[in-house]
C-alpha cells in the first residue's frame, strides 16, 4: 500500500499537537531529576562492582 505525502504532512502536523500538550518540567524540577538519576546510576554501579568483587573472590577459594 503506497503511502502519500499527505499522510507524513498529518503525522509531523498530529506529532506537533501532542506535543504542545506535553507539560514540559522547570529547571528546578529537571535539576533535581538528573541529580537522582546520577546517584541511584552511582548506587548501582557500586552494588555490582562489590557483587562481582564477591563473586571473584568466591571462584579464587576454587582455582
Amino acid at each position: 500500500m503506497k503511502q502519500g505525502f499527505g499522510s507524513t504532512f498529518s503525522f509531523f502536523t498530529d506529532s506537533w499537537s501532542e506535543l504542545k500538550k506535553v507539560k514540559w518540567p522547570s529547571r528546578k524540577e529537571l535539576t533535581s531529576y538528573t541529580i537522582v538519576v546520577l546517584v541511584t546510576c552511582a548506587f548501582v554501579t557500586i552494588y555490582f562492582w562489590l557483587i562481582d568483587l564477591g563473586l571473584s573472590e568466591i571462584l579464587r577459594l576454587f582455582d
